[in-house]
């Protein structure tokens, strides 16, 4: 704590007030504060101040400028990236937690003494790579596949589907796998919270499991609900490796048009442009959600 940011406090007062318990959190906290501010904010702010320049092959030019957020914004190519990757990340995100939510219930109100035992198992996939793991639906839902052998095989189809892989559906499937445990501990967690009296004393004053479920579980447990969207959407927004695997050209994301302006392109700025772009819409679009999912919830109660 620098003597510039200590209240104005006569000689010995501050001494005292730097020998107190809010002087000593403050210096224990600062520096992780400065480590995380450094991390975090710079970054953001390199990014978004290269938004603002022109790049000529290795050459910045400084001078301010909005083209790059015009290109961004204005290029069918962009609007479409965008516009799918909102979709499928939304997607997955609804998916994921409708599927999520009745592993959670499930855990949290009959696990029993096997509660820990069944979020063990839940995480076992996130030891592996998730590159490994967006490889092996690569395998099955490849021409030759699992899937496709198995349906074969049970007489479904007559010849192997080529519509399971390399679509905007093919990435929705793997990103649902790959993010459901993610979704499933914060919605275990606010379900764990919740005081099993009030379920019930709503039983005794006549409410059946569905009229319980809506009135008392879902609301008190919609802080988990929203935590596991923000928790799945956000990141799959802006994710690269699984459309390059399992996308092909139907299910090409934002990040790949980002990847290619800061590589191949060798346009740093209009890479900017488009994080920057996409972070801002992401960043309302949660917002929206979040206040949308808060209503609803008043309105159930």
């Amino acid at each position: 704590m620098t003597a510039a940011a200590e209240p104005s406090f006569p000689p010995a007062t501050a001494r005292q007030w730097r020998r107190s318990e809010e002087a000593r959190g403050l210096a224990l906290i600062s520096p992780t504060f400065l480590y995380a501010l450094a991390l975090l904010f710079l970054p953001v702010l390199i990014v978004f101040l290269y938004s603002f320049w022109t790049q000529d092959y290795l050459t910045i030019d400084r001078t301010f400028t909005l083209k790059n957020y015009r290109q961004a914004l204005g290029e069918p190519i962009y609007q479409d990236l965008l516009a799918r990757s909102l979709y499928i990340s939304l997607t997955v995100s609804v998916i994921t937690v409708v599927l999520s939510y009745p592993i959670a219930w499930f855990i949290s109100f009959h696990g029993g003494l096997n509660k820990n035992f069944w979020l063990f198992v839940i995480t076992i996939p996130c030891w592996t790579s998730y590159l490994l793991r967006v490889m092996s639906w690569k395998v099955i839902l490849g021409y030759q596949g699992v899937m496709n052998t198995g349906l074969m095989k049970l007489g479904i189809i007559e010849q192997p589907l080529t519509s399971l892989l390399y679509n905007a559906n093919a990435v929705i499937i793997t990103l649902v796998h790959s993010w459901a445990a993610f979704a499933i501990l914060p919605i275990f967690i606010s379900l764990e919270k919740i005081d099993r009296s009030l379920i019930e004393a709503a039983a005794d004053l006549g409410d059946g499991p569905i009229r319980r479920f809506f009135r008392i579980v879902l609301p008190l447990s919609m802080p988990g609900v929203i935590s596991a969207f923000l928790i799945v959407m956000i990141p799959t927004v802006g994710d690269y490796v699984t459309p390059q695997l399992v996308g092909g050209k139907e299910g090409v994301m934002i990040a790949s048009a980002i990847q290619a302006s800061f590589g191949k392109a060798a346009n740093w700025p209009l890479g900017a442009a488009l994080s920057v772009t996409t972070m801002v819409i992401v960043t309302l679009l949660a917002g929206a959600i979040v206040l949308g999912l808060r209503l609803i919830v008043r309105g159930i109660r």
